[in-house]
């Protein structure tokens, strides 16, 4: 498998926390009392970075955290997987990322994305904020793949309860791609033949026992083991995985993503 240079091509996991994060409130179960910064997990999300263009995908409630801990101070735009709390309700902290643009930030989004986040923010995307300081939304509605540069970016439709949800395949020349699939729990056949032996697979693995929802452990590893993935990464995981015993139950091409994650490593 080729490698990722850090300085070309880098995908930070800014959060691999499901919608509760973890620790969940009011639990004292060992992995929400652990000392493992692994057990630690703010809500899903990623970063990309190839060079100077900066990415983020969802804009969660931890993005305040996430991007202090990142130093992330700028971002070129806003993808977004679905219209679910845990991944848009930190709308407001885009501010930041305002403030040093003379033009609105890009967001992409499905049409029932951008629909929900309308509603949710109409301020935002009103006609009468003109003033300096607040988010100011370019809303483009994805209808096929799309590109930053060199960076493709193909959509990946899959099923994850009643909201339309997608994952994404990015893909950058001498690099291998990348599919991010963080809410999942059926992926069509028309999505698995995008991903067929792909290079890097981060995928949903809420729980070890089966979720309406979202992939468990075993069906996240018979979703690897089925499209071929070269490495793949667990990402938006509940309280009831801790890191270290995990990892040591998984092949040698899966591992547990944790916050702070970079690929490469």
């Amino acid at each position: 498998m080729k490698q990722i240079m850090a300085a070309e091509f880098e995908i930070t996991f800014l959060g691999t926390g499901t919608s509760v994060g973890v620790p969940v409130i009011g639990c004292d179960c060992p992995v929400c009392t652990s000392e493992d910064p692994r057990n630690r997990r703010t809500r899903s999300s990623i970063h990309l970075r190839y060079g100077a263009q900066s990415i983020l995908v969802d804009s969660g409630p931890d993005l305040r955290e996430q991007a202090l801990r990142e130093r992330l101070r700028e971002i070129d735009a806003v993808i977004y997987t679905h219209g679910h709390v845990d991944h848009v309700a930190g709308f407001d902290e885009l501010r930041a990322f305002c403030w040093r643009r003379d033009t609105p930030l890009p967001m992409h989004g499905n049409a029932e994305t951008l629909g929900i986040l309308k509603t949710m923010f109409g301020w935002a995307f009103s006609p009468d904020n003109v003033y300096r300081g607040y988010v100011k939304p370019a809303a483009i509605e994805i209808q096929g793949h799309f590109n930053y540069g060199k960076l493709r970016i193909s959509p990946l439709p899959v099923i994850h309860g009643r909201v339309e949800t997608s994952g994404f395949l990015f893909e950058h020349p001498g690099h291998p791609p990348v599919a991010y699939m963080p809410d999942v729990k059926e992926i069509p056949a028309a999505t698995m033949a995008l991903i067929r032996n792909v290079d890097i697979l981060i995928i949903d693995s809420l729980r070890p026992s089966p979720h309406p929802t979202h992939m468990s452990v075993e069906e996240a590893l018979a979703t690897i083991k089925t499209c071929g993935a070269g490495q793949a990464w667990l990402t938006h995981l509940g309280h009831e995985n801790e890191h270290a015993a995990l990892e040591a139950t998984l092949p040698a091409h899966v591992h547990v993503a944790f916050d702070g994650l970079r690929l490469p490593g």
